[in-house]
């Protein structure tokens, strides 16, 4: 029996976990977990769903459905949801491996969505001064036109550069 035989079986017999065996455990216990979060992602959704059916019933009885601000939240809770959905699909691709480019197109809509839904909701009267709205308007325009860049670039050269 050579050293490296010896020091991988303990006294009793049994084999001490290796490097291999360690890594092996790791990664099972990884996709379980990544798993366990697609199914919190997915109730998420489930519950955003009825949530949403229900505030939609909620403003049709009372009359406020005719209210722009009552319409532009309903607007901003679908969104938030196809983030989740997003969120979601990104956890997916992970669990099965896919390709490195097709989990970053997924983070890029997520982001995508997530700006359109920061731009959607924007309002000035939430900031302390015009200034500072201002700011904020440009950064959210900075961010959108670079999600979208990056966006048209994966799809243009994306299966170039992997060749």
């Amino acid at each position: 029996m050579t050293d490296d035989a010896e020091e991988s079986v303990e006294p009793e017999g049994r084999e001490r976990p290796g490097p291999g065996r360690v890594a092996n455990m790791t990664n099972r216990f990884i996709h379980a977990a990544e798993l366990v979060a697609a199914a919190v992602f997915a109730l998420l959704f489930a519950i955003g769903v009825v949530d949403l059916i229900i505030q939609i019933v909620g403003a049709v009885r009372s009359g406020r459905i005719t209210d722009p601000l009552v319409v532009i939240g309903f607007i901003d809770t679908g969104l938030l949801l196809l983030i989740i959905v997003e969120v979601y699909e990104t956890v997916i691709a992970y669990t099965e491996e896919s390709e490195t480019r097709r989990i970053v197109r997924l983070v890029i809509y997520t982001g995508v969505i997530a700006m359109v839904r920061k731009t959607i909701i924007f309002r000035t009267g939430e900031y302390a001064t015009t200034q500072d709205a201002l700011f904020a308007a440009v950064a959210y325009t900075v961010l959108i036109l670079g999600l979208v860049g990056l966006l048209l670039v994966e799809r243009g050269y994306g299966q170039k550069l992997m060749s």
